[in-house]
């Protein structure tokens, strides 16, 4: 069967078909088009990789970075009977990591305090809170997600870059999947690899990740589910982060599975444990703990194998009745050690540990009441 398209939007980057036939893989060297001119492609495909119905989408290598329409709104899946043999297709416009990001839909971020008392450790800390776009005008209860290193999520300006959550909140919103509430914690600066080493005074001399995360579990939620419409069991209830930050949300999951069920792991620092040498609460029952684990080839040598070698243990404690783990990895063989990474991997990660996809958003409905502006 023959695909071809075009598009006004030209640039570098490479144009994919994706669907049904290989599992919805946004990046399938297989099914990459053909480029006549700087507006037109083309592919064949032969009869034999494709179903009798074709379910399908054009992307640039990636769901970051998938077609719209020309409103720049999510387009619904193509579909067409491969007895047509032939199909073709004009895309206005492209997403570009994410972009464009619809106003309408961009979190509502406020400030829980400038200088909440962490009793723990007789320190303040700013917290924030960033809330679905509708909080206001809808009854609906909310799971949350606490993050480390608030500093770098979303501020404009932060020294390293950020991850633009707000931005790619309001895209998951966009494809239906915003309900979440994201609490923040600014990073205690020069105190942060302190608080972040839960126990190896080799690393960090006075280690308090302890009581930090004592502080987050028995301080910070509760007063998060006083204050705003959450659900507060653990299966809606997760923790995560990047680098040590990272690394202090494994240990939050594991001490406190009865909080936690969700937990988004980003380049862990895990040379800071190479023997994995984690503590766990035992239960009689096993706790179902999902886990997302994210790490990039461009991190050095040892940053996927440590990974691998984690992924391996969290196997073995599951062998034991430990706990009941699911988890995901994703290495980005292009990944380095910064925000731009993790800001890429943060709405997958948000999908597959709140909403159970494992695809993209690519399959949602687009929202009916898209209006040209």
């Amino acid at each position: 069967m023959k695909f071809t398209l075009y598009t006004e939007e030209a640039d570098e980057r490479p144009i994919f078909i994706t669907g049904n036939f290989n599992i919805w893989n946004p990046k399938d060297l297989r099914f990459q088009l053909a480029q006549i001119d700087p507006n037109n492609y083309y592919i064949d495909i032969s009869d034999e990789f494709l179903p009798e119905i074709i379910e399908f989408k054009f992307t640039k290598g990636g769901w970051e970075n998938v077609e719209l329409d020309k409103y720049g709104s999510i387009t619904p899946n193509k579909k067409v009977q491969k007895s047509e043999g032939t199909f073709s297709h004009t895309v206005e416009k492209w997403r570009f990591n994410w972009g464009p990001f619809k106003q309408e839909f961009f979190p509502i971020v406020e400030i829980i305090s400038e200088e909440f008392y962490i009793p723990q450790l007789e320190r303040h800390r700013k917290v924030w809170a960033l809330l679905p776009y509708d909080y206001y005008v809808s009854d609906k209860k909310y799971p949350v997600l606490y993050l480390q290193d608030a500093q770098n999520l979303f501020n404009e300006g932060s020294p390293y870059g950020n991850w633009e959550i707000d931005k790619k909140l309001s895209i998951l919103a966009e494809y239906g999947r915003g309900d979440v509430i994201i609490i923040a914690i600014e990073h205690g600066s020069e105190e942060r690899i302190k608080e972040y080493i839960f126990d190896n005074d080799n690393v960090a001399n006075g280690s308090e990740g302890k009581k930090y995360i004592r502080f987050i579990t028995d301080t910070l939620k509760p007063f998060v589910d006083e204050h705003y419409r959450t659900k507060r069991d653990r299966d809606n209830t997760g923790i995560g982060g990047s680098s040590l930050g990272a690394l202090i949300s494994i240990y939050s999951g594991f001490l406190y599975p009865e909080v936690y069920s969700k937990l988004l792991i980003f380049s862990p620092s895990l040379w800071v444990e190479p023997n994995n040498n984690f503590p766990m609460m035992s239960f009689r029952v096993p706790f179902k703990t999902k886990i997302y684990l994210y790490g990039g080839e461009q991190e050095g040598s040892k940053m996927v194998k440590r990974i691998q070698v984690f992924e391996n243990y969290l196997k073995r404690w599951e062998k034991k009745n430990l706990f009941d783990f699911e988890f995901k990895t994703n290495i980005n063989p292009e990944g380095s050690h910064s925000e731009f990474y993790w800001s890429q991997e943060f709405p997958r990660a948000i999908e597959w540990l709140f909403y159970n996809n494992t695809e993209n958003p690519v399959e949602v409905t687009p929202h009916q009441d898209t209006i040209e502006n």
